[in-house]
């Protein structure tokens, strides 16, 4: 693993249409991101190339919040997207980029996730264990396939 960076890989029971749009949907994004112990609410999000987007996430214990966003560098429906973040707080800075490639598979969506540039203030592997949380949670969200 590169310094800074994080890679996931995923196989989701779900089509890549259905795993694009948790990312590009207000509320599924607000659903999903969080990791566990936490709550997110999205303040903008405008999901075209150039759009900005905003979100926080709060501690639940704590009601601790930090807020983070940026732009769309990327976005191919059911392929791929790519946006870039930076932390509100002056202790966390730089700017991240995330990357999602997702691919159709014959079980459902074979998913990469890249996310570059973590500040050096997160342990690396804090933020990977909080990538496998969300993960988690967008499975549980896009893969049940409910009728009606």
């Amino acid at each position: 693993m590169a310094t800074n960076t994080v890679r996931l890989h995923r196989v989701l029971r779900t089509s890549p249409d259905k795993i694009y749009r948790a990312f590009t949907e207000r509320s599924a994004f607000e659903r999903w991101l969080p990791p566990f112990g936490f709550t997110g609410q999205v303040h903008a999000m405008d999901t075209v190339v150039g759009g900005a987007w905003r979100m926080s996430f709060t501690n639940f214990g704590t009601g601790h919040s930090h807020s983070f966003g940026g732009k769309y560098l990327e976005l191919v429906p059911g392929q791929r997207v790519a946006y870039d973040a930076s932390f509100d707080d002056a202790n966390l800075p730089g700017t991240m980029k995330t990357t999602v490639t997702l691919t159709a598979v014959s079980c459902g969506t074979d998913m990469a996730v890249v996310q570059e540039g973590i500040p050096d203030m997160i342990p690396v592997e804090m933020c990977y264990l909080g990538w496998q949380e969300s993960l988690i949670a967008l499975a549980q969200l896009v893969e049940p396939n409910i009728p009606g």
